[in-house]
């Protein structure tokens, strides 16, 4: 059984920057694929990053590109993702999850099976 727990969720300014970290215990396929939700209240949950076990990625959704940094520590099970430029329409609760969503899909929370508890993100104006 995985277990991932997230930490680093917080309160900044926007402009700021956060780290956030994810740590797996239990074993996690080469070819599962792991990365980073979020789920503002209200809205649909919504891919932010992934990236796979056997290196193929990392993949970011639009609203991440050239912010959000993923990366993994294979070794340490360890998730990690760096969001820098921080607006206040990223403040949302962030969710690590790991699952064999293949690669058109590698965005796609229905197609990861094992979640976090979730860190909270919330970013002033």
């Amino acid at each position: 059984q995985v277990h991932l727990v997230e930490s680093g969720g917080g309160s900044v300014q926007a402009g700021g920057s956060l780290r956030l970290a994810c740590t797996a215990s239990g074993y996690i396929p080469s070819g599962y694929n792991v990365g980073w939700f979020r789920q503002a209240p209200g809205k649909e949950r919504e891919g932010v990053a992934s990236v796979y076990g056997d290196g193929r990625g990392p993949y970011y959704a639009d609203s991440a590109k050239g912010r959000f940094t993923i990366s993994r520590d294979s070794a340490k099970n360890t998730l990690a993702l760096q969001m820098t430029s921080l607006k206040p329409e990223d403040t949302a609760m962030y969710y690590c999850a790991t699952g064999p969503a293949p690669g058109a899909q590698r965005l796609e929370g229905r197609y990861y099976n094992h979640w976090g508890q979730g860190t909270q993100v919330t970013v002033s104006s």
